[in-house]
């Protein structure tokens, strides 16, 4: 039996990932002088408030210690386990699932692997291992379905400001030129583990600029589509919902996740983008 095992900024909600079988290890959020586990102390939408009012928020990445817990927790009821995370150029918490794999003693059990994405379109790979799993794949085989779905899949998404993820360290002061006219946002998506600023567009054509581009590489080939969205803004996220369906895009399985509070702390409120991913026949 092989446990998928991933962290928090796959932005599963928690009782989504126990009921899909995958064990999420939190990141830490730092706010108003208090240290929070993602997701499970702390709602998205507190963060997004406290930012909004000019607050700020910063992050902390999972320990070696923390993981090498888990691992030995998991190992005593799974024969090996297949540990999936957030790009390594974004957080020291790949490197430190590394080192926890490495001082269990237990490291031929223990696969992991640098997503080199975060959010959505990690959950995407993550859940992508775990049907493989379900279907009787070894550890290899998973992380091969995984690393699969990532090359299959394509993710962008548009922030109001990319002064968070400049303060944070997460881009370039270069890269974030690329947003600072008025009246536009930019679009970034995932290039080898890094979130890279690629365009400027409109603000009120954001949405239907990454949708146009989704149709451009897909087509019209089935696809799953989620919707990543910053907050609970339902108005918005209809809003999306409905740009999506009119997209000429052959969505036969759509979702809505929201963006949890270690992105959301590096992102910004306002932030929003889609992840598509073929379907397999």
């Amino acid at each position: 039996m092989i446990a998928v095992v991933t962290d928090s900024t796959c932005d599963l909600h928690p009782d989504s990932a126990r009921q899909l079988g995958i064990h999420v290890v939190p990141l830490q959020v730092q706010l108003r002088e208090r240290t929070l586990l993602d997701w499970q102390e702390i709602d998205p939408d507190a963060v997004y408030d406290h930012m909004r009012a000019g607050g700020s928020v910063t992050t902390s990445p999972i320990s070696a210690e923390t993981f090498a817990a888990r691992y030995r927790e998991l190992l005593a009821t799974h024969d090996q386990i297949l540990s999936v995370h957030l790009s390594g150029k974004l957080s020291e918490t790949f490197r430190n699932a590394q080192r926890a794999a490495e001082s269990t003693g237990e490291g031929r059990r223990i696969l992991v692997v640098d997503s080199e994405l975060a959010s959505g379109p990690l959950a995407e790979a993550v859940m992508a291992a775990r049907d493989a799993v379900w279907a009787g794949a070894d550890l290899q085989a998973a992380a091969q379905a995984l690393h699969a779905a990532r090359a299959r899949m394509h993710s962008e998404l548009s922030v109001a400001s990319l002064d968070y993820l400049r303060r944070s360290g997460r881009i370039s002061r270069a890269q974030a030129f690329l947003g600072s006219v008025l009246s536009v946002r930019p679009v970034l998506n995932f290039e080898n583990g890094e979130l890279k600023a690629v365009r400027r567009v409109r603000v009120d054509q954001a949405a239907s600029d990454m949708l146009a581009n989704l149709r451009t590489r897909f087509g019209t080939m089935p696809l799953s589509v989620t919707i990543m969205h910053a907050g609970r803004d339902a108005a918005r996220i209809n809003a999306l919902r409905e740009a999506m369906n009119a997209s000429g895009l052959n969505v036969q399985k759509g979702r809505v996740q929201l963006m949890g509070p270690v992105i959301g702390a590096h992102v910004g409120p306002g932030t929003y983008g889609f992840t598509a991913i073929p379907l397999e026949n």
